[in-house]
């Protein structure tokens, strides 16, 4: 079993160094031509006019995802508490179903409810030419991402040992004190990895994105239509010529995407090293 269990860690090793091999490949010639700077701080995607500036793109995933956590990483924290600690079980029984529900609720049939639904109301409500905005996106995002975030917290939170919580409320701390100071800190690193996964979800989502966010390349504003990452992929691919210029500009798009993931998982590993040390 050890060798078994050898064989599948080296498995997966080696498709995540394939896809690195394979987007860095595809990627670089693009990135060459058209120039680092050109290609990441430009301002301008128009492929048929030559130009492939991602910065709005970029700025526009990052806000993004930023709001979406801002919303959903609360939300689903909070919710993860109450589900692991307070809600009484009968409750919890029937809310646990419904957090899995929605994550095995299609990307596809979030972007539509969004469409359908979010996109006229935010219209109306703020009183815009169109709804479909970096607004409407964060709100789908943020809906999206609980699911992840609940589900991996409530798990965290579950497999604190019971000694902790009864010796904190034994030195006199009441019910509230100990989820929060003892409970939550002891599952700190399972709920950063909720985070991540959200944090993953979100960065790397375009179906839903691209029903509710405009898909029009701007520099990122709430109210405005937007483009993300991957609904630049999601929308070019398709009639993009094979070997061209502009195919070789998405695969960098996927590069950039690819190392967005990366970073933001090297920096969680540095930064819960450095709670371990202190």
């Amino acid at each position: 079993m050890q060798a078994v269990f050898f064989l599948c860690g080296l498995v997966a090793v080696g498709f995540v160094l394939l896809i690195t091999v394979y987007l860095v490949l595809s990627g670089l010639p693009a990135i060459r031509q058209i120039g680092l700077f050109d290609f990441l701080l430009g301002s301008t995607w128009a492929a048929g006019q030559g130009q492939f500036g991602i910065l709005p793109l970029i700025l526009t995933s990052v806000w993004g995802t930023a709001g979406a956590v801002l919303l959903g990483v609360p939300v689903g924290f909070l919710t993860a508490v109450f589900l692991a600690k307070v809600a009484p079980r009968r409750l919890a029984d029937v809310v646990r179903p419904a957090v899995s529900l929605l994550a095995g609720i299609p990307s596809v049939v979030y972007g539509l409810v969004g469409m359908i639904v979010l996109v006229p109301w935010l219209r109306d409500a703020l009183h815009l030419p169109a709804g479909d905005s970096l607004l409407a996106a964060i709100l789908v995002l943020a809906v999206m991402i609980l699911p992840s975030i609940i589900n991996l917290s409530e798990t965290a939170l579950a497999a604190v040992p019971k000694e902790y919580e009864e010796a904190s409320l034994a030195l006199g701390a009441t019910d509230l004190e100990t989820y929060f100071r003892v409970s939550v800190p002891a599952a700190k690193s399972g709920i950063a990895a909720a985070v991540v996964l959200g944090i993953g979800r979100a960065i790397g989502e375009a179906m839903a994105i691209l029903m509710v966010a405009g898909n029009v390349a701007n520099m990122p504003a709430l109210t405005k239509s937007v483009r993300f990452l991957t609904t630049g992929i999601a929308i070019e691919l398709n009639y993009s010529a094979e070997g061209s210029l502009q195919r070789q500009a998405l695969f960098s798009i996927g590069l950039v995407l690819f190392l967005f993931i990366m970073l933001i998982n090297v920096l969680l590993d540095l930064v819960l090293k450095h709670d371990k040390e202190v």
